[in-house]
């Protein structure tokens, strides 16, 4: 297997990509939230709110929430489980982990870790679920995190994922890619510079499809993994249990 992969149009080395993606997101931080609303149009909290109905958290449970960002899933999560549940925050870069904990600071049953997605200072067996939210199509070794997420989780606990995916409509499909040409130039109005969303588009064409990805969640050791998509495939929710 080689050691190079791919990161937008270069090939780099597994450190290169995580060093690539970290110098990234710290471009974007501080509009990291804004532009999330304008590149969906705001349709990125609908898909996390079925995200978070299909995961159907009870109360009093513990989720890991890794690549969290600024924290929306964690959010929904207590929101779902009426701020009885557990949450322990995972994020690589230490710039969004920070923005996250001044957006959550009211709450006081997060804990927020700055580690990377394949390696995850917690115990075996501790969370009831594992959520990752358009990270996964950011690390550098993608097996690695799967079997991290399979190791932490509990017997019966469940892996669950929302990532950009393929869309199943060829017109829609079409329209799609137009609309994202137009990304790179609003990220340089915005953040001033383009370079992190034409990565950001790259990432996502370059990645698995559906079917690719719940095959890859099955070899890694979850049972009864199943997809469903959203807004025709732009995004994908992939589910699976450790059993």
């Amino acid at each position: 297997m080689s050691n190079k992969i791919n990161f937008g149009k270069k090939e780099v080395s597994r450190e290169e990509k995580t060093n690539l993606v970290n110098n990234v997101f710290s471009s974007v931080t501080e509009n990291y939230d804004l532009m999330n609303d304008i590149m969906s149009l705001g349709i990125h909290r609908a898909w996390k709110e079925k995200f978070i109905d299909w995961m159907n958290p009870q109360p009093e449970t513990k989720l890991i929430d890794v690549a969290s960002g600024t924290g929306d899933i964690a959010k929904l999560f207590l929101g779902q489980t009426k701020n009885s549940g557990q949450i322990t925050c995972i994020e690589p870069n230490t710039q969004m982990l920070n923005q996250g904990k001044k957006k959550l600071k009211k709450y006081e049953n997060i804990k927020w870790i700055n580690a990377p997605a394949e390696k995850i200072p917690t115990k075996d067996n501790t969370f009831d679920y594992y959520s990752i939210s358009y990270g996964i199509r950011n690390v550098s070794d993608i097996n690695a995190v799967l079997k991290e997420a399979f190791r932490v989780l509990k017997p019966g606990g469940r892996f669950m994922c929302l990532e950009f995916s393929k869309i199943d409509n060829e017109l829609l499909d079409y329209l799609y890619k137009q609309y994202s040409k137009t990304i790179p130039l609003v990220g340089k109005l915005i953040v001033g510079s383009d370079k992190p969303y034409k990565y950001l588009i790259e990432s996502i064409e370059k990645f698995y499809n559906q079917k690719e990805l719940a095959l890859l969640i099955k070899k890694n050791g979850f049972s009864n993994v199943e997809f469903r998509d959203v807004s025709n495939g732009i995004s994908s929710i992939h589910s699976g249990w450790k059993i």
